[in-house]
């Protein structure tokens, strides 16, 4: 592996000088600029950066990403297991235990010891440009994270906390069905009662329900919940009140969580979980929903592993084959760009 320096992007923001590393939320409300990873399974990782600058994301190198043939990916859960699941949630929903559940698989592919997050950043910025993009790379605490996240998880200015959950996607907006738009006012529903449990009384508002928003690809329906955060509740108690995410979990959320542990094989990690900043000096932050994210995985016998989940929410409106196809969708185009195979067809 090379000798990789640590770091943080987001945006046209990139933090160097990595000062320390704890798993304590509590840290997010002391002093200083933060980078976050939370894995969907409850791991935190928040570094403290001493330099943070203006930058833009650099050009890509030619030769600094070799990323995974397209015929390399395996996937946690292969077609017939997926449809199967998606059959068995809806079984649940029959039954009366849950509304929805998110179904999510996680692909692998190998790549070499000196594969970088960072180059491969530089590729996702421009063939799959994101609103909530980052990167951390940490490599010696097993962090090596780049998102190309569209959705917001939390988000914090002062006592001021907002969250923008996705549910519904399609090539158009024509596309967008029924089914779409029922998923995105039950999750709306979730956030505000998890958002509610931190905010003062009567101040949790949604200013924006099933917006539609275009994204390289795709198209997604968008809501906002917003709260002003009551006398005491800070980083810890907003991030335990709300993780995991909603918008990647299913309604109600401890139902929906049961029936994913029982469906996936494959632990999610950061995929799902939450990816972000925060400046606890000004008492700001933003963190994204874990989707359209790669990571590295080092622990591997066998060699480094390139991770990214894909998945789709399930409803009993939900087609099984649908369904598959919609995790397709939302994969296709990033592991394209994983690939290095997405510039060439452009320029085809």
């Amino acid at each position: 592996m090379l000798d990789l320096v640590p770091l943080a992007r987001f945006g046209d923001r990139v933090a160097t000088g990595l000062l320390d590393v704890t798993g304590d939320p509590a840290a997010l409300d002391s002093t200083g600029f933060w980078a976050v990873a939370a894995d969907f399974e409850g791991r935190l990782t928040c570094a403290r950066f001493a330099d943070v600058r203006e930058q833009p994301v650099p050009a890509p190198v030619p030769g600094a990403w070799r990323g995974p043939a397209a015929g390399d990916w395996t996937s946690s859960l292969d077609r017939a297991a997926y449809t199967a699941g998606v059959r068995r949630i809806r079984e649940h929903i029959a039954a009366g235990e849950v509304y929805q559940a998110n179904l999510c698989r996680v692909l692998s592919a190998p790549v070499g010891p000196d594969a970088d997050v960072d180059a491969l950043t530089a590729l996702l910025a421009r063939g799959n440009p994101a609103p909530y993009a980052g990167t951390i790379r940490l490599p010696e605490h097993g962090v090596e994270i780049a998102t190309a996240s569209p959705e917001l998880f939390l988000r914090r200015e002062g006592r001021t906390v907002e969250s923008g959950p996705i549910k519904g996607t399609g090539r158009t907006e024509a596309d967008l069905q029924e089914k779409d738009y029922a998923e995105n006012v039950m999750i709306v529903d979730l956030v505000r009662n998890d958002i509610g449990r931190v905010c003062a009384t009567g101040s949790v508002t949604v200013p924006e329900l099933c917006v539609v928003e275009k994204h390289p690809g795709l198209v997604h329906l968008v809501s906002t919940v917003r709260g002003t955060l009551r006398d005491g509740a800070g980083w810890p108690e907003t991030l335990a009140a709300a993780f995991p995410p909603g918008s990647v979990t299913g309604a109600p959320k401890s139902s929906a969580l049961r029936i994913i542990d029982a469906l996936e094989t494959a632990p999610r990690g950061p995929y799902c979980g939450g990816i972000g900043w925060v400046d606890a000096d000004r008492g700001v932050g933003e963190l994204a929903v874990g989707i359209r994210t790669f990571w590295i995985d080092r622990a591997c016998g066998d060699g480094p592993l390139l991770r990214f989940g894909t998945g789709a929410g399930i409803t009993w409106g939900s087609d099984p084959e649908g369904e598959w196809r919609e995790t397709e969708l939302k994969a296709s185009r990033l592991l394209a760009v994983a690939s290095g195979t997405y510039e060439a067809m452009e320029r085809d």
